[in-house]
């Protein structure tokens, strides 16, 4: 375990698998640590492979990223994902693995998966690399659990709102109680958040849950990107 928590970060923004890999990493160890003498619990069942895209029609998504995204028959296309819970479908979408390994290593996997409804304002992988250092990230993933369950919080929104449900709505509040406002952008094609992020690919559907990928972090926690020897 020891090993998986100092193992050093390459010195450039890693590929995509390298930094799931490292993420996933992080996530286990906080949360063996957080379980550490814990009984009674039992596994969680493994999310289904998402790539039956005949299961439901394929949901409209909105936004210059989602061209770059699984589509057609591709594992992780929009279709495959509608009937998959929201903490399993995030592990689908190529760009979120940032966000996924941070909902695992807070905690809030059952959260999402009890939820009624959520609508989830996912920074993209780009979007956390901007925001965080890569110390910065392994003090909230490994120690600062609260922090990290704080700031994921600021990126749930009860119900499932489309897009257009939140534009339409002008504001919403979050799990973490803050109001942002949610202003139309891109000539209706994306939406403006918080005034500081835009959709790049909204309105990916999950069993309850809307999915927007977003492409900044909110929230005020400060920025530490460039900063110490593990800077992107």
């Amino acid at each position: 375990m020891d090993q998986l928590v100092t193992a050093p970060f390459r010195p450039r923004r890693p590929g995509r698998r390298a930094a799931r890999r490292r993420l996933t990493a992080l996530a286990a160890v906080g949360l063996s640590l957080a379980l550490a003498g814990c009984s009674g619990s039992g596994d969680a069942a493994p999310a289904r492979a998402a790539t039956d895209a005949t299961a439901a029609a394929a949901p409209a998504l909105h936004g210059p990223l989602c061209d770059a995204l699984p589509s057609g028959t591709d594992p992780g296309n929009p279709a495959s994902l509608t009937q998959e819970p929201p903490e399993a479908a995030l592990q689908w979408i190529p760009v979120l693995t940032m966000f996924e390994a941070a909902v695992r290593a807070a905690g809030l996997e059952s959260e999402l998966h009890r939820a009624s409804g959520v609508t989830i304002l996912a920074p993209s992988d780009d979007a956390f690399e901007l925001q965080f250092s890569e110390d910065n990230l392994d003090e909230l993933f490994i120690t600062d659990k609260d922090k990290l369950r704080g700031l994921l919080r600021e990126h749930l929104v009860a119900g499932s709102l489309s897009m257009s449900d939140l534009v339409a709505a002008g504001e919403v509040t979050t799990l973490a109680g803050t109001k942002i406002p949610v202003t139309e952008a891109g000539g209706g094609t994306s939406a403006r958040v918080a005034r500081k992020a835009d959709t790049v690919c909204a309105d990916y559907q999950a069993a309850g849950a809307r999915i927007h990928i977003i492409n900044r972090v909110l929230g005020n926690l400060p920025v530490t990107a460039g900063e110490g020897h593990k800077s992107h």
